[in-house]
């Protein structure tokens, strides 16, 4: 059978929002919470999730669209992966949820950004960082028409991020196709490594590693967990069992930054 092959894009769009604080209940009564720290230009607040300089602990708003629920196995890697690369000596914590589908079957990230707005529960607080992982029943408008070449994910603002989950899982569990969990890890860890503020997004490159004018803050190293686009096929045969590491001029941006 002729291999179908796909260029998967892990992207980042720098998208900002100057909202104003907005008042949250809470058990004590009303609660002012100035969301429009969490919605700044990716990669701003890599020090702030690298570091327990002012953080010491993460909550990660883990939300679903019903029936694309990430696996536990990704769950568990997630977990492992923040804390790896993070000082979070308070803890890090999961929240999830699950969601109605907003009822489209191709969202711009204008529309996942106002699936936040309208869901987001958790936001900077105290010693507290705040992060929101989107798991979308939909696929990205930036697809291309004849299928040739897809988006798995995005990361599009300071502490936020969208999986096109029914993507990823149209791409993974079949024969020679990556299981779905490794597929997750991938897009997920490729994700966050903008929130760290990869590549050239925040955390200062100790090294010129950047792949421009190509491919701004991605990493020129095709090995490298923050190459700009992982090569997969509904065929392939192999590709690894665990997701792409930091390659060492990643990695010594995040230490650079604060972080593991």
């Amino acid at each position: 059978m002729k291999r179908k092959l796909f260029v998967l894009f892990l992207v980042l769009t720098v998208f900002y929002s100057c909202s104003k604080d907005e008042p949250i209940s809470s058990q004590g009564g009303t609660t002012v919470v100035n969301k429009a720290i969490n919605r700044q230009t990716t990669g701003s607040s890599a020090h702030d999730l690298l570091s327990d300089d002012k953080f010491t602990s993460m909550v990660v708003e883990l939300v679903y669209v019903e029936g694309y629920e990430p696996s536990t196995t990704t769950e568990t890697n997630f977990l492992n992966f923040l804390q790896q690369h993070t000082y979070k000596p308070s803890g890090i914590t999961v929240k999830k949820r699950s969601i109605p589908s907003p009822g489209q079957e191709v969202y711009t990230i204008d529309d996942i950004a106002q699936i936040e707005r309208d869901n987001r529960l958790y936001y900077n607080s105290d010693k507290t960082v705040a992060v929101w992982a989107y798991f979308s029943d939909g696929k990205s408008d930036k697809d291309a028409a004849d299928g040739s070449t897809v988006i798995l994910g995005t990361a599009y603002w300071n502490t936020s991020y969208v999986i096109y989950e029914k993507t990823v899982k149209s791409l993974s569990g079949g024969p020679f196709a990556p299981s779905q969990s490794l597929l997750e890890s991938t897009v997920i860890f490729h994700e966050f490594g903008h929130l760290f503020g990869l590549v050239n997004l925040g955390s200062p490159m100790q090294t010129d590693h950047e792949d421009v004018p190509n491919h701004p803050h991605h990493c020129t190293d095709q090995s490298c967990l923050m190459y700009w686009a992982t090569e997969s096929s509904i065929g392939i045969s192999n590709i690894s069992n665990t997701p792409p590491d930091f390659d060492s001029q990643c990695l010594a941006d995040i230490q650079a930054n604060g972080g593991k």
